[in-house]
């Protein structure tokens, strides 16, 4: 009998799946695979589109070039999924029937019930997203002046807003745009929960570059034009980015599965409460024991690896794995310079220090990227899109 294996999402979680499903699933399968995009974009370095658009065609990844002739691809909105009847409903489309079903559709950003801020925010979630920042940022800085430059804000001092903020300095000094620049964290550090060495190595780069960094006093209302605080002075804004948290997808709001705010619950064998179907990225929240698995890139990759051989494992009704997230280490930009943190040794060879930066560690982030690129597609397409990495 042939299985209907349904993929959803073309985020890190998607596109990993779908590779490692096309490998695993011989002809007894058929897969689809659905997606609002018609590309993978390499999200982890869509910030570089918020100073130059021209580098999204070396971060987005057509469809076409990730798929087998065999799999089918569907471009629609996900707006629910029926595990009574298993079918996954659409915005446009005819609904989907599957026997399995791969949830990796990312999350959405939460705005924690700050009021004003959904409204008065951007977000960097999309390519889409990117290029309204760069847009605006543009418009902003050639309505500035010298004696008044642009007023741009950051929320979330977490990896987006740092390397979101790093992108703006890389813009303002390319361009000698009038832009002043703020980091603002609620939290009493940047990159909020990590070690103190990295922190500090990534505040000495966002001062080097001159962005004003803003701590401990958390966003209490956003208005046009104005941040109000709990306890410092509002902060005025010509342009405000908010990358401050992540929530799960509307298409999961009314959903029989186990979830918290709409991300789903799984074992570490990625199974939600409904054996036919599998969550795992953002959309998930994957057991690990104490801790969850991180909603970073780096927990997708590896997680789509497992995933994909389960579906096959399920379908054969062969015991599943269990997946236990390894953490590889830290790698962040800061415009043209990057931090890389407690990295795990490659090819045998130990690291003198835990934290390092410069050269080393700027073309360890690009290597990064570019080996994310040729495990989807090629080393031909990694190789092309270097550049922009």
């Amino acid at each position: 009998m042939t299985e209907n294996v349904v993929v959803l999402g073309a985020g890190y979680a998607g596109a990993g799946t779908i590779a490692k499903l096309q490998s695993e699933l011989d002809d007894d399968a058929r897969i689809t695979w659905i997606s609002e995009t018609d590309y993978h974009l390499v999200l982890h370095e869509a910030h570089r589109v918020v100073r130059d658009p021209d580098v999204r065609s070396d971060i987005t990844v057509p469809v076409h070039e990730i798929t087998d002739p065999s799999t089918r691809f569907v471009q629609d909105r996900v707006t629910a999924l029926d595990t009574d009847e298993q079918v996954v409903e659409l915005e446009e489309g005819d609904d989907v029937e599957y026997d399995y079903v791969l949830v990796g559709l990312g999350s959405s950003t939460a705005y924690y019930g700050i009021p004003g801020l959904a409204e008065h925010s951007l977000t960097l979630k999309s390519l889409d997203d990117a290029l309204e920042i760069h847009d605006q940022i543009k418009t902003a800085s050639q309505e500035a002046t010298r004696g008044e430059p642009a007023q741009i804000v950051i929320g979330g001092a977490g990896l987006s807003g740092i390397q979101t903020a790093g992108e703006i300095a890389e813009f303002r000094d390319n361009h000698r745009a009038p832009i002043d620049i703020h980091l603002v964290e609620a939290l009493d550090e940047i990159f909020p929960g990590n070690d103190p060495e990295i922190q500090q190595a990534l505040r000495d780069l966002l001062e080097e570059a001159g962005v004003q960094i803003h701590t401990d006093d958390p966003i209490t209302e956003a208005e046009d034009g104005v941040i109000n605080f709990d306890e410092g002075e509002p902060l005025e804004y010509d342009v405000f980015v908010w990358t401050g948290g992540i929530t799960g997808r509307e298409a999961f709001d009314e959903t029989d599965l186990e979830n918290e705010h709409n991300r789903l619950n799984t074992e570490a064998n990625f199974q939600t409460s409904d054996e036919h179907v599998f969550a795992i990225g953002d959309s998930a929240i994957i057991d690990q024991g104490d801790m969850p698995a991180p909603p970073t890139a780096q927990a997708a990759w590896q997680a789509a690896e497992v995933a994909g051989e389960n579906i096959a494992r399920a379908i054969e009704n062969r015991p599943l794995k269990t997946w236990e997230f390894e953490d590889k280490g830290t790698v962040i930009s800061v415009g043209e310079k990057a931090v890389a943190h407690e990295v795990k040794p490659a090819f045998g060879l130990s690291l003198p220090v835990d934290t390092f930066g410069g050269f080393p560690a700027k073309n360890l982030k690009k290597m990064i990227a570019a080996r994310w690129i040729a495990d989807i597609t090629s080393w031909g397409r990694a190789r092309k899109s270097w550049s922009s990495l």
